[in-house]
């Protein structure tokens, strides 16, 4: 018995990084459906397969569901989705180190690769400084949003405005787009404060955690400057927010009759919802224009920053491509950002990324198209949310048939490991961050630390 579990550690132990984090993440749907089929979590009796579908789709953080939450699923079962949220917006692993770490414990190389793994964190930054800093910012954050929710709630006579407050708050946090409430936040329309509670939560949530550390080395004197990362990031957020937000206003003809600066608040939720891949909504997204779809599918593809909680190719990714682009259209060779100049290999990498994430895109809608009733922009829309993690839906998902299910289950998982990430899973052995680019700051252009 001991040297078969000697064996079985020996595996896990020399199993690549990458492996070990898809693995980890399966597990943790595995367990969270199990849990979710107990009668103990069922108001009325759920399906295997939409326990599953709910499973996977908290802990890759979508929101997509099957079923009405609230209506299906008691106390405890709501309270297991949520920590399947937590557990796929920061990872047992992280938790553990915390835990480890607060004990003056030393984390093993294993424990150090796999955080790398999971967050896309460069190697500039310690992980043991990293760490407690994720676990203490996400629960400030959810902490607060939790209590500012909770006072707004109260006031307007939400019931069980205690336990809503706290799952919206973690929710929003980890960018998940689970809501207890059935028609999602469409009853808070034009409700300033909730809607920029949830903005503040998600942004936070999507950036990530590099913003944090870098911020705050800005402040203490630590570092002279942000990284070049920070500055895609925040950059990146900003124009597409903007972007988004303008281009909505303009073309959304649902929301024409409402005051403008209501046109303004719900403009600038859908633009964020899609691109943070929070997957909230104050308006119904099935009504919505076809100008206004393609945009918020081409944000779903692009998504949140990496080492945060969201899907998408990262906006460092995106970024990169438009680099490559005004470089080409410029005649240069080389491709400059806040005047670094990046490596070639990365650039390629980038293109990759993307060119790898579009393929299963398609792949997945294409199987959708045999599968299921709908059309083809209904089908690349749901597809685009389940791989980005989104959770936004036209109204494909209750009616998904069986195959159409375990699609979405399969691109949901996908796409909070990443594609290109599941693919090195798969046939590769060895794995490096490629989701992130990080610039130490040097001012040798030619010096830079990736």
């Amino acid at each position: 018995m001991d040297s078969i579990r000697e064996k079985v550690k020996n595996v896990f132990h020399n199993m690549p990084t990458v492996r070990y984090v898809t693995l980890r993440y399966l597990t943790y749907i595995v367990i969270g459906w199990l849990l979710l089929s107990l009668p103990i979590s069922q108001i009325h009796v759920v399906s295997a397969i939409d326990n599953l579908f709910t499973s996977a789709s908290a802990v890759s953080t979508t929101g997509l569901v099957t079923v009405n939450v609230s209506e299906q699923y008691t106390l405890f079962g709501q309270i297991v989705i949520l920590l399947l949220i937590q557990l796929g917006g920061l990872g047992y692993m992280t938790f553990s180190s915390f835990v480890l770490l607060s004990r003056g414990e030393e984390l093993s190389l294993v424990r150090r690769d796999m955080t790398s793994t999971v967050f896309s964190i460069p190697k500039r930054i310690d992980i043991k400084r990293f760490v407690p800093k994720v676990v203490i910012f996400t629960f400030l954050f959810e902490a607060m949003g939790a209590l500012l929710l909770y006072v707004v709630f109260q006031a307007q006579g939400v019931a069980n405005a205690e336990w809503n407050a706290i799952f919206h708050s973690v929710s929003a946090f980890c960018t998940a787009g689970f809501s207890t409430f059935g028609n999602n936040l469409e009853s808070f329309t034009g409700n300033y404060p909730v809607c920029i509670i949830m903005m503040v939560l998600a942004y936070a949530g999507a950036m990530g955690f590099i913003i944090c550390i870098d911020v705050s080395d800005r402040l203490i004197g630590r570092t002279k400057r942000i990284s070049v990362t920070s500055k895609m990031i925040l950059s990146t957020t900003l124009i597409l927010s903007a972007l988004g937000t303008f281009i909505i206003l303009l073309s959304e003809p649902s929301i024409k009759n409402m005051p403008f600066d209501e046109m303004i608040l719900t403009s600038l939720f859908q633009s964020m919802t899609a691109m943070t891949t929070v997957g909230y909504n104050t308006v119904p997204i099935g009504a919505l224009a076809k100008a206004t779809i393609l945009i918020l599918t081409i944000f779903m593809v692009i998504g949140a920053s990496p080492s945060g909680t969201g899907g998408g190719i990262k906006s460092t990714t995106f970024m990169t491509i438009m680099g490559q682009i005004r470089a080409v259209l410029r005649g240069k060779t080389q491709v400059k950002m806040f005047k670094r100049i990046l490596p070639p290999e990365r650039v390629s990498l980038a293109v990759s990324i993307a060119a790898y994430y579009i393929i299963v895109l398609m792949v997945g809608g294409f199987f959708l198209l045999l599968s299921e009733n709908a059309t083809s922009d209904v089908i690349l829309f749901e597809s685009a949310s389940a791989l980005g993690t989104v959770g936004l839906s036209m109204g494909l998902t209750p009616s998904l048939t069986l195959f159409g299910k375990i699609m979405i289950t399969l691109m949901m998982y996908i796409g909070r490991l990443g594609p290109l990430t599941f693919g090195l899973a798969l046939f590769y052995s060895r794995f490096e961050e490629v989701e992130n680019i990080d610039y130490s700051g040097d001012k040798d252009d030619h010096d830079v630390n990736l």
